[in-house]
């Protein structure tokens, strides 16, 4: 089967799909005769046809033999595609990057690496994914931003390390640090029962405080402003609240937590996948905005 070429299987594909030849010479941009042409070069190469043809507008039936190539084909086609887009990914000057993403390294670390990487590579396709905080994969990402471990084959590096603080009601508590022990059934704004929401009230569990949930709310901006109404207090990230009003709201006083509750940030890659150096160097930057990030904090 030396002679078998992807061309002839993707034609394969399009008549099996299209049901005649001449409909999948339309699809392919082929004439008739050439699609013809590709499907005798096939057959000839497995020693036997891939198609019954009844003639006539009837479709054409894909023989027991057809069955299993085109079961194989369609296995080859796809490894061909994914090749093609890892060549694609690359090349660096002109290549492509994919990240996922959370809303906090989109905001504070994205946007610096970002233009870092296209003033130094001005073509570069940089597509970004949202990752939610309920089992984040890898998958075909390049690089993955996310402050959950991830298990499997993956490499990482530790970005940083973000206190949370106590964000209250003016005069709720007293000036200055918060034990934890103190938010013993205190009244909390808090966010759904996410994986990460979950793990934060282990971790003041642990600390000696079993706050009273009153109100869950998705977004950081939603939860304080629930606090500003005296809803409750609320448990936030340090860096959910970088260059928001609530540092200078007089409805509002935050606090250290004693002891803090600390999230890691991650960026993660795949084992054993060559990194492009696209990739690498993306790497590199966003250690540095990280880096960054934990002397302003």
């Amino acid at each position: 089967m030396v002679d078998l070429e992807l061309r002839h299987l993707r034609t394969m594909v399009a008549i099996a799909e299209e049901g005649t030849f001449g409909r999948a010479a339309d699809r392919l941009g082929y004439t008739q005769s050439s699609v013809s042409q590709q499907i005798a070069a096939l057959e000839k190469a497995v020693g036997a046809a891939v198609f019954d043809r009844p003639g006539g507008p009837r479709p054409v039936r894909v023989t027991p033999l057809g069955e299993v190539i085109l079961a194989h084909g369609r296995e080859v086609l796809s490894r061909a595609r994914a090749l093609t887009d890892a060549v694609d990914r690359f090349r660096a000057g002109n290549g492509r990057i994919d990240i996922g993403t959370f809303l906090g390294a989109t905001r504070l670390i994205l946007p610096a690496v970002m233009s870092r990487l296209l003033d130094e590579h001005p073509g570069c396709d940089i597509r970004l994914t949202e990752v939610g905080p309920q089992d984040p994969q890898l998958g075909e990402l390049d690089l993955l931003f996310h402050y959950a471990r991830i298990e499997g084959d993956v490499e990482h590096v530790e970005l940083l390390h973000e206190p949370y603080l106590l964000v209250a009601g003016a005069g709720v508590f007293p000036e200055g640090p918060v034990a934890v022990p103190q938010l013993d059934g205190a009244r909390l704004v808090a966010w759904p029962e996410n994986a990460h929401q979950l793990w934060l009230e282990r971790e003041l569990l642990a600390a000696g405080a079993r706050p009273k949930i009153v109100f869950r709310t998705a977004g950081h901006d939603s939860i304080v402003s629930m606090v500003r109404a005296g809803i409750g207090s609320a448990v936030l990230p340090r860096l959910a609240l970088d260059g928001s009003e609530a540092w200078t709201d007089d409805r509002l006083t935050l606090h250290p937590l004693q002891p803090s509750p600390i999230s890691i940030w991650y960026l993660y890659w795949p084992v054993g996948r060559t990194q492009s150096p696209l990739a690498a160097r993306a790497v590199d930057l966003a250690v540095e905005c990280a880096e960054e990030l934990a002397r302003r904090m």
